[in-house]
């Protein structure tokens, strides 16, 4: 026992010491140099914060815009279940009147059928009359067959309701899954997006946009004051049609507004909801996604941009602005910027759609 209590002391007096003292000259290395000079984990600059920022927004659009499609598809499921759910109780209620009204034709029956036909033709004081009320009986007989017929049909129609609502519950159940796991994509990188903008300036972070609405909207933008761009006047002029125009100068009213993920308006928006919201105005029901949108007009060249077209961009269709002329499109950008107008210049752009 001796022999093996004394290499545990060795450890811990020794080899123990030996790495305490040289995970603490490590430190001091670090901390101090050699030559005594500081050596802190290098900062990033403000420009690969820029970028990183950039980057981290860009994925959040990209989660933010299959978010808005799993829940345009789980509403969609939502109303499909309630639909079958009330045809199915409607089937339901019709299938017990039909029981009902078999169960007073069996009682019936039952009373009335102790005798042999033939016999109760004997014993009637009025043949005549009995053989009409067995005509009236044979053809009762077919009515109460045709029942049974539609009954078993509307048990086997029910039946086809259930099963349809247990799919229609089997996909909510997916969507509602899909959506969970989006928005902790969304959360997460945003939240990253956050921690790094705080180690900007002030001024570094105003490229972002970050502040109150309120300046934001009186000032309508810096990009569209140099434009000429502050007022939607001359891009309703050029827009192809009274239905562009109306969503341009719904989208002009909403400069300053701010953007939160996932809403389609009156007071917030994002980039997609936006869009959806502006031609909604206009009498338009766009899809809610950006890859939706870009097919729910004609494609046009970026050439032959008029007022009220969408633009996207990036490979993945993600974002979406409305052209307003000059180069320019209303948009909204990202969390730390609120709607404005801004070159479309400033992102890759994918297409281009006229809705009207």
């Amino acid at each position: 026992m001796a022999a093996h209590r004394k290499p545990r002391r060795r450890s811990v007096s020794g080899t123990t010491a030996r790495t305490a003292a040289t995970i603490a000259l490590a430190g001091a290395a670090t901390a101090t140099g050699l030559d005594g000079t500081g050596h802190a984990e290098p900062q990033p600059t403000p420009a690969e914060v820029s970028a990183e920022v950039d980057r981290l927004y860009q994925e959040a659009e990209v989660a933010t815009e299959k978010y808005n499609g799993a829940k345009e598809q789980a509403e969609a499921a939502e109303q499909r279940l309630s639909a079958l759910r009330d045809e199915a109780a409607r089937r339901t209620g019709q299938l017990n009147s039909a029981r009902d009204a078999l169960g007073s034709m069996a009682a019936a029956q039952y009373r009335d059928g102790g005798l042999d036909p033939a016999l109760r033709l004997a014993l009637s004081s009025d043949p005549d009359r009995y053989l009409e009320g067995a005509a009236f009986v044979e053809r009762a007989g077919s009515r109460q067959a045709s029942s049974v017929a539609r009954v078993r049909r509307q048990l086997r129609e029910i039946e086809r309701l259930r099963g349809a609502a247990r799919v229609e519950l089997t996909s909510l159940t997916s969507r509602r899954s899909e959506l969970s796991r989006h928005r902790t994509t969304i959360d997460g990188k945003l939240d990253t997006a956050r921690q790094l903008l705080s180690r900007l300036s002030a001024q570094e972070r105003a490229r972002y946009g970050e502040g109150t609405a309120a300046p934001a909207r009186a000032s309508r933008s810096a990009a569209g004051a140099r434009d000429g761009l502050t007022a939607p006047g001359p891009a309703t002029a050029q827009a192809p049609d009274s239905r562009a125009a109306a969503a341009v100068s719904y989208a002009y009213a909403k400069l300053g507004s701010p953007y939160v993920w996932g809403a389609t308006g009156p007071d917030a928006f994002d980039c997609s909801g936006l869009m959806q919201a502006a031609y909604r105005s206009a009498g338009i029901a766009l899809p809610r996604t950006t890859y939706a949108q870009i097919g729910a007009g004609r494609r046009v060249a970026r050439s032959e941009l008029l007022p009220g077209d969408l633009v996207f961009f990036y490979s993945g269709i993600s974002h979406v602005g409305l052209y307003v002329g000059n180069g320019q499109m209303v948009h909204a950008p990202n969390p730390s910027a609120p709607v404005r107008v801004a070159p479309i210049s400033e992102m890759p752009f994918a297409g281009a759609t006229r809705v009207v």
